[in-house]
């Protein structure tokens, strides 16, 4: 890719940017980024190693970066990343170069060139503020930019021009090396906390207004994306921390407060009132003695909505925090009352203005982004409650048998779609039943809570394994069609305007067998309804299927099953696994295409249980070279060899 396109759209406030004229290949860097949300954080950070290595190395130009053009490179870089990840959604293809005119040249390029740069010169009013504005912001930054089309590539580019005195040393702040995390990026550190801490600082004021001006509302942009993927709010009160801290404040703390309490939580009594989840300050040193004074004196609910002064922690800041300005905001979203955001600037009567409704927008995301975190806190709590309701508690012990138990929903958030169970049934009987649910979640949970009660039911009251998958099947089909007349009548009651239509298909595919242990090893009878087959692995290695294929559960009506009877010999392993283990992915290749999990399983010959279920949950994860995207259960029952 050319650097500066010869054939170009631009819009610029110089003459246009020159052609690339042959720099050194050590001052260019080029990426390929995947269009995600994480590509505008990758980007950042190769763009600010790159402008390190160059100062360090003391290439020609470099004793002109500067940390304002740093930071600007930043901002530049992450609007034009952004903008092709949502705007384009295709992978992105970034270069950052050093002319040797001393600029900084980045380059976005997208591969969806029929979509434009979105611009919104002509905002509606109805739209979000922060919007639509990077093109803007790169546009003021920038000398010249300026957009290339080329067949299937669309390139957008901006020239940052060098100015101000070298500031080699200063890059360190942009690279991470003071173990700052994302959220510093956004909000970049200043001078040394000594020089800030000076009264009446007029340089630090001049900073502001200029960050202000051009950064903010990147910065809120940013720091939306961030804060939206957390789930924990006490990340979230951390991340608030660094955000603010120290470009906006010297400090800050944030309390949070149970929902359920409300105000009624600020009582005198035991553990009531808010909980300081985080206190940040420039100076590691002043943290702890910060925490002591501001968890003796918390903030108290205003009548007000708006920021409203908070007691100046003097005797905690040392002989530079005397006197200064704090402010009290109040978390809320969703008009429920989650916590208090206290920011302070040491030296001032006052906040200015600018701060103080930059911070204001900042605190709603921030009690967006803990309310969220919560709700999903709520959510995983009652998932990994139904959950334990839908699974048993324990694997019962089978005399004869040894078995062994994989177990691995893909969502730990939420009720998987698998399950398994293994119960005595009575008159020296055991059951055992491997499941997949159609779907996950609620919708997956109501079809478990149906079929395995069901199963120990009809199994302890004698039905046979062919019996009882007879039964379910009707039973789920009656479940459905009950459903689907309760939505018929909801639909008719609201005037005919169409609604929910009941939870869907219900439809089960399940292993299910019956063993009977007897002298010599144990008797075995099963069924598969539209399930992966189970293995049987003999102690030669040689392996078979133990059943033959049959309708998934709860699809047609009035079908009848059959299940085959074998004996399990000293030695022998039967192997039952769900789909997330046959259908496991590498590409377009599955896991069991040409009987691949048999081949698996016979190289398990001489292992125990344990070590069987181990090795096949070891090759499955090692398959595919990203995480499973599947549920996935296996079930490994071995004859005891004999003493």
């Amino acid at each position: 890719m050319g650097a500066i396109p010869t054939q170009r759209e631009t819009t610029s406030r110089a003459p246009d940017a020159p052609a690339h004229h042959g720099a050194d290949r050590r001052t260019t860097v080029r990426a390929t980024l995947s269009g995600s949300p994480l590509a505008p954080g990758s980007a950042r950070g190769l763009v600010r190693s790159a402008l390190r290595e160059w100062a360090e190395l003391g290439l020609p130009g470099t004793e002109k970066l500067t940390d304002r053009l740093a930071d600007d490179a930043m901002v530049v870089v992450s609007e034009l990343v952004t903008n092709a990840v949502v705007h384009a959604g295709t992978d992105v293809e970034l270069v950052c170069r050093l002319e040797d005119t001393d600029s900084i040249v980045v380059e976005v390029a997208d591969h969806h060139p029929s979509r434009a740069p979105r611009d919104n010169s002509a905002e509606q009013a109805y739209e979000t503020p922060e919007f639509g504005r990077g093109l803007r912001l790169v546009s003021t930054l920038a000398e010249a930019w300026g957009v290339t089309y080329r067949t299937g590539v669309k390139t957008v580019w901006a020239r940052l021009p060098a100015e101000g005195t070298p500031a080699a040393e200063e890059l360190e702040t942009y690279a991470g090396e003071r173990g700052l995390r994302v959220a510093e990026i956004l909000a970049p550190e200043p001078p040394p906390l000594s020089n800030t801490l000076k009264r009446g600082d007029p340089h630090r004021a001049e900073r502001d207004r200029d960050w202000l001006g051009r950064g903010a509302l990147s910065f809120l942009a940013e720091a939306s994306d961030l804060l939206a993927g957390q789930l924990d709010e006490d990340l979230v009160a951390a991340l608030a921390g660094q955000l603010i801290v120290p470009r906006l404040a010297d400090w800050c703390a944030v309390w949070l407060e149970d929902e359920a309490t409300g105000r009624g939580g600020w009582g005198e009594g035991a553990g009531a009132g808010p909980r300081l989840a985080r206190v940040w300050h420039g100076s590691e040193n002043r943290i702890e003695e910060l925490r002591r004074a501001l968890e003796k004196d918390p903030p108290r609910p205003p009548d007000s909505l708006r920021p409203v002064s908070y007691p100046w922690p003097a005797d905690a800041l040392g002989p530079h925090g005397t006197h200064g300005a704090a402010l009290s905001y109040r978390l809320i979203a969703g008009g429920r009352p989650l916590g208090t955001l206290v920011i302070g600037r040491s030296g001032l009567p006052r906040f200015p203005d600018e701060v103080t409704g930059l911070v204001e927008d900042l605190s709603r995301r921030v009690a967006l982004a803990i309310g969220a975190a919560r709700q999903y806190a709520r959510q995983a709590t009652i998932s990994r409650v139904l959950q334990r309701g839908l699974l048993p508690g324990a694997v019962a012990e089978i005399p004869g048998l040894h078995s062994a138990l994989v177990y691995e929903p893909c969502d730990k958030g939420g009720p998987s779609g698998d399950f398994y169970d293994v119960f005595p049934a009575g008159d020296g009987r055991w059951c055992f039943a491997l499941g997949d649910v159609q779907g996950k979640g609620p919708e997956a949970a109501v079809v478990i809570g149906l079929a395995r009660p069901w199963l120990r039911l009809l199994a302890r009251e004698g039905y046979g394994v062919a019996d009882v998958l007879d039964r379910l099947n009707q039973l789920l089909l009656d479940d459905a069609t009950e459903a689907a007349d309760a939505a018929a009548h909801a639909m008719v009651a609201a005037g005919g305007m169409p609604g929910p239509v009941g939870d869907g298909p219900r439809f089960l595919s399940l292993l299910y067998g019956e063993l009977v242990p007897f002298d010599g090893g144990v008797r075995c009878t099963l069924a598969s309804a539209g399930h992966p087959l189970p293995l049987l692995l003999g102690p030669d290695g040689s392996v078979g299927t133990a059943a033959r294929p049959q309708t998934l559960l709860g699809v047609i009506e009035d079908v009848t099953y059959t299940s085959e009877t074998f004996e399990l010999r000293p030695g022998d392993s039967l192997l039952c696994v769900t789909d997330g283990v046959t259908e496991r992915r590498s590409g377009s290749v599955q896991f069991d295409d040409g009987d691949g999990l048999a081949t698996a399983l016979a190289g398990c010959a001489g292992l125990n249980a344990e070590l069987i279920a181990e090795r096949i949950k070891r090759l499955v994860h090692e398959f595919g070279g990203r995480p499973p995207e599947d549920d996935m259960a296996l079930l490994v029952l071995q004859a005891e060899q004999a003493e």
